[in-house]
């Protein structure tokens, strides 16, 4: 499903942070990508999500060079293909948590039918991930773990088949840090969405198929 293909990137300030870099990830995939900050890990989500580009190297998605896209078709690539969850929920604080959800689909201009559709997808995810009564409160009325399960569902709700989850349980307690990554697996392997996981934890870690620790600019096991 998806290659990266001798990817180097370097900063100004911070140098070379990815050096010729090789992945390979398969449909289906769960994985963890591992090491300390600044060493390059969310700016590989990044390039995976067209949000950044590397100094030089190729990326493909299902057997396409995706890095010549211009910005029309790079976010076309990322609402039908890409979800993102990050550490900080993101939520928008005037909009309810059904409203928040369904955004996405607002964003990528579904036609009514498949908007209807997608939006009953979301009722379904919302279900799964416990968080169904919430739909008519607002951000500030539910707890951390309740509004990262809500992004989750936001991020699910377009059918992609990549999850890109960036220090996802980064701002939650261990309990909710645990019923999360329990999630991740579980959609992960019910869905069969493929997953790139970021994180500090190791027990996050433990819980994806697959683990990488990002090393001096390159993946190593």
């Amino acid at each position: 499903m998806l290659r990266l293909e001798n990817i180097s990137k370097s900063y100004l300030q911070r140098g070379l942070v990815l050096d010729k870099l090789d992945l390979q990830v398969n449909k289906g995939d769960s994985l963890a990508i591992t090491g300390p900050s600044g060493s390059g890990k969310t700016t590989l989500l990044n390039i995976i999500g067209l949000m950044d580009h590397p100094d030089s190297g190729d990326v493909f998605f299902n057997g396409s060079s995706i890095l010549s896209y211009g910005p029309d078709e790079s976010a076309r690539y990322r609402n039908r293909n890409i979800g993102f969850v990050f550490q900080d929920h993101l939520l928008l604080s005037h909009l309810n948590i059904k409203e928040n959800i369904l955004l996405p689909l607002l964003a990528s201009g579904n036609h009514r039918n498949d908007f209807k559709e997608k939006a009953e997808y979301a009722g379904v995810l919302m279900e799964k991930t416990g968080i169904a009564s919430l739909g008519d409160k607002f951000p500030f009325q539910i707890s951390g773990g309740e509004a990262q399960r809500a992004t989750l569902v936001r991020a699910l709700v377009n059918k992609p088949s990549l999850l890109l989850a960036d220090e996802p349980t980064g701002s939650l307690d261990s309990k909710n840090a645990y019923l999360l990554g329990n999630l991740l697996r579980d959609l992960n392997e019910e869905l069969g969405v493929t997953l790139i996981v970021v994180t500090h934890s190791s027990d996050l870690a433990s819980m994806m198929k697959l683990n990488l620790k990002l090393d001096n600019g390159r993946l190593v096991k």
